[in-house]
């Protein structure tokens, strides 16, 4: 049996130097050691490529899922695929370093804490987290745009072929639950998704209007109709630990600079999944 640790970050930003920094000094304690990559590496394929190849040499095994940044489609970046396109393209990338991804079959971790099947999700939003004032996906666009809180995928992140990046949503949780069902259920999933598959980590946002792009309630009993350990997401930047039905959650976003570097911020990531401390 490994004699190994099943850690979990998300966010890493390394667009930014100090983010940059932060991954350079990512080393695992062990040589069994293995990472979970919740999403938002980077926007550009050099640098998400950099990250990832620079973990997989470092860790025993690297298990990523997109975060919306990898998805986007910046100008700047002489990869210009879009969507779907630029997702698999990435996936390869993976491949090709050893990182594992939601395309892949899922790893067994049967180190201390084990056995668990960790599982990395893509399943994106569908814009169903809405403001109470909200009780149509135009409505809840409308009050964002008015309110000035607009999330960048809407100009950033293309659903093609999907027709819209909620169509997308629901093809990738129909797929994703189906494949779920099938696991062994006397072994218990370790869940990564760069989103929380509840809507309540949400409710401390500064701005309620972008919980739209946060998730959505197709998985709101997914911690319970599959047997999960943990839930392992990132995202909203506020890295915490709660519980929802009894089942953890974990938030492990290290964020932007300007958040991590405010006084009194936690900075615990990456953190332990397994055994659990």
């Amino acid at each position: 049996m490994p004699d190994g640790k099943l850690w979990a970050i998300s966010d890493l930003h390394v667009a930014y130097e100090e983010n940059r920094k932060i991954v350079e000094g990512l080393r695992p304690e062990s040589p069994d050691d293995w990472l979970i990559v919740a999403g938002d590496v980077g926007e550009l394929m050099a640098d998400i490529t950099w990250a990832l190849e620079l973990l997989a040499g470092r860790y025993a095994r690297v298990i990523w899922t997109p975060g919306n940044h990898e998805l986007w489609t910046p100008k700047d970046d002489p990869v210009q695929l879009r969507g779907e396109a630029r997702y698999r393209h990435i996936v390869e990338l993976c491949r090709g370093m050893g990182v594992l991804t939601p395309e892949d079959p899922y790893a067994r971790w049967t180190g201390p804490g084990g056995p668990l099947v960790i599982a990395p999700l893509f399943l994106l939003y569908d814009y169903s987290w809405r403001t109470p004032g909200a009780r149509t996906k135009e409505q809840a666009l409308e009050e964002a745009y008015d309110t000035g809180v607009v999330c960048s995928d809407e100009f950033l992140l293309h659903p093609d072929p999907y027709p819209s990046r909620d169509a997308w949503c629901r093809a990738r949780v129909a797929a994703t639950g189906q494949r779920l069902a099938a696991c062994d259920p006397e072994v218990p999933l370790v869940l990564a998704n760069h989103y929380p598959l509840v809507r309540e980590p949400t409710d401390i946002l500064r701005f309620p209007q972008f919980a739209q792009w946060c998730g959505t309630d197709l998985t709101a009993d997914w911690h319970l109709r599959f047997p999960t350990h943990t839930m392992v997401y990132g995202h909203l930047h506020i890295p915490r630990s709660t519980r929802h039905d009894g089942v953890p959650f974990e938030e492990v976003s290290v964020g932007y600079p300007r958040e991590w570097q405010r006084p009194g911020h936690p900075r615990n990531v990456p953190r332990q999944i397994a055994p659990v401390p």
